[in-house]
């Protein structure tokens, strides 16, 4: 029996227009030939069978504005649909946009929603605003937070705004981030900041943790104290530099790791907070200033009401 030639796979064309500028060819294409693998992509290029303006081009190449991107016909595996986002959840994280205009989205992201799907994750924070935002070409993470915390984080929906940003926050200036965090213990006053390289370790399990190495990277948070309670400290802590898990790593290496962090607190400690009602992990992005494009911004989240709650109801204050 004859095939049919529609079902024969067919040559690929991409216009890239404003939406792309400046993205990488090798992540564009990984976004547009869903199921392909990355290696095969790249011996595609190196055969000369995917081609930006009819030449041979690399992976790393950043694309301009008219650019005709040409792939060879390829199978590609069927991709799996995308999942549905329930309507409670979607309603959830529309109640909790602090901010948008053309370019950009401010969220007050809520404890335990991961950022973005992945490591059996179907779905996290930026697939539920694609799906709450269907008409928007680009929908970006500007940066990350770690699934428990919650607060302020930004989303793109233009690329030059995503690139100025990231441009931003690689050049400390521009973009400020405060954080706040509950402790265990009495946090010195003289604990002005921490400054420790911090270095990237991945178990035999795959868990990601993070240790204080002097091979590390340089990782520097500044803290001061917001509220001193009998076994607990309130503070306010400004990420300098952004390294993976840096504060709660900064806290732990100073003696007094985050409430409710599984992986850098004593789990002893975790248990007897449980009974105070304090059940998360306690770190907040408070507050974010944006000096982008001579426009100066200010958001501030409050923290959630239940970790609020069992602070100011079951915890004794000592100032």
């Amino acid at each position: 029996m004859a095939s049919n030639d529609s079902e024969r796979p067919q040559v690929r064309f991409f216009e890239i227009d404003d939406s792309h500028l400046g993205q990488r060819l090798d992540n564009f294409l990984l976004s547009k030939l869903k199921g392909l693998p990355k290696g095969k992509l790249y011996n595609l290029m190196r055969k000369g069978e995917i081609r930006v303006n009819k030449k041979r081009i690399k992976p790393d190449y950043r694309l301009e504005v008219g650019d005709m991107v040409r792939v060879a016909p390829i199978n590609l595996a069927p991709v799996a649909d995308k999942p549905v986002v329930n309507d409670g959840l979607k309603e959830l994280v529309q109640s909790r946009i602090l901010y948008e205009d053309d370019a950009l989205m401010v969220i007050n992201k809520p404890s335990g929603l991961a950022v973005h799907g992945g490591s059996g994750l179907s779905f996290g924070l930026v697939e539920v605003v694609r799906q709450l935002r269907p008409d928007e070409k680009f929908i970006e993470l500007v940066h990350r937070l770690d699934r428990d915390t919650s607060g302020l984080i930004m989303i793109a929906k233009k690329r030059p705004m995503l690139r100025k940003l990231h441009e931003a926050l690689r050049e400390k200036h521009g973009v400020k981030k405060i954080y706040q965090a509950l402790v265990y213990g009495a946090w010195p006053k003289h604990q002005k900041e921490v400054n420790v390289p911090l270095q990237k370790n991945e178990l035999k399990s795959g868990e990601r943790v993070v240790k204080v190495d002097t091979e590390g990277k340089e990782s520097l948070t500044r803290f001061s104290i917001l509220r001193q309670f009998e076994h607990f400290t309130l503070i306010e802590c400004e990420p300098v530099t952004g390294r993976t898990h840096q504060i709660r790593v900064h806290t732990q290496f100073a003696g007094h790791p985050i409430v409710g962090d599984e992986k850098y607190a004593p789990n002893f400690k975790n248990r007897n907070a449980k009974d105070f009602g304090l059940k998360r992990l306690c770190l907040h992005a408070a507050r974010l200033t944006i000096n982008i494009d001579g426009k100066h911004q200010v958001f501030e989240a409050p923290l959630d009401d239940d970790w609020r709650e069992a602070m100011n109801e079951n915890l004794t204050a000592r100032f």
